[in-house]
């Protein structure tokens, strides 16, 4: 496995950025641009890339390519095509969003999420924009949610079927689709069972931690790196028997401390794992 960070750390030019993400420890990393900055810039950080043997793992979208506005929604799919695009020219292993909400947050739980008219439409959106981008060297995936589709292993299997594209891949966040008690006091099982289902389609990971509360009613907390009780070792050692160099990448952390914290402490919790 490849551990990284979606935090570029502060920094001040790519040679700046790769030196940084190398010193902490980091082998995989978020590429830290869009399709909209210059293509100047985008070689630096690619080459730079390279000079420290950092895989791309991701070129983020995080947009609402559902959004309920049809101009909108027009500009974010617009949007996806052109970092899909990024992501096939730099390499990365791919391009990363959510399925969508129906609603004004754009990540956001709302029950039209789940009705079969959205399942449709997001089945022809990860097509649209496959096929617009017109991808030889990465692959489209959506990160599962709590609270839209796909939030799980089966769910997502499902989706690859019915979207029917070759460059439609899997990424895996097992903290999003811990949303039951029985994932989360089994979660041996359920690291095995994504494995099974998904095995080879997964081209990147996230990876974080969940606490379940003690007040009333089930409520589960995403934290950091041991503040919960995922077995995070366990998870890990799944993901790199499917690919050695299967990038695992801390995320949801606030500041350039947090991330240097958390990042040690996950490089000893994995210690040994290559």
């Amino acid at each position: 496995m490849r551990l990284g960070t979606s935090s570029p750390l502060k920094h001040d030019s790519a040679e700046e950025w790769a030196k940084n993400q190398t010193a902490l420890g980091c082998r995989a990393v978020v590429f830290p641009l869009s399709s909209d900055d210059p293509e100047e810039k985008i070689n630096e950080y690619v080459d730079a890339a390279k000079k420290y043997d950092l895989l791309i793992a991701e070129v983020g979208i995080w947009r609402n390519a559902m959004s309920p506005d049809p101009d909108d929604k027009k500009v974010q799919r617009d949007y996806c095509v052109n970092q899909l695009k990024l992501a096939d020219k730099i390499g990365a292993r791919c391009a990363v969003n959510v399925a969508g909400a129906l609603g004004p947050r754009w990540d956001g739980h709302y029950k039209e999420n789940f009705s079969a008219e959205t399942r449709k439409e997001i089945v022809k959106m990860v097509q649209e924009i496959i096929d617009r981008a017109e991808i030889t060297n990465t692959y489209f995936t959506l990160e599962p949610m709590p609270w839209m589709i796909p939030t799980g292993p089966e769910d997502y299997v499902r989706l690859i079927e019915e979207v029917n594209r070759d460059r439609f891949a899997v990424h895996m966040d097992i903290i999003n689709m811990t949303n039951s008690l029985e994932r989360y006091y089994g979660a041996e099982a359920f690291v095995d069972r994504c494995a099974e289902l998904l095995g080879n389609r997964i081209r990147s990971c996230h990876i974080k931690d969940v606490h379940l509360k003690e007040e009333y009613t089930f409520q589960l907390e995403e934290c950091a790196p041991g503040k919960g009780e995922f077995p995070l070792r366990y998870y890990v050692e799944k993901m790199n028997g499917i690919d050695p160099d299967m990038p695992v990448i801390l995320e949801h952390l606030n500041t350039d401390e947090e991330y240097i914290t958390y990042m040690n402490y996950l490089k000893e919790v994995l210690n040994g794992i290559q």
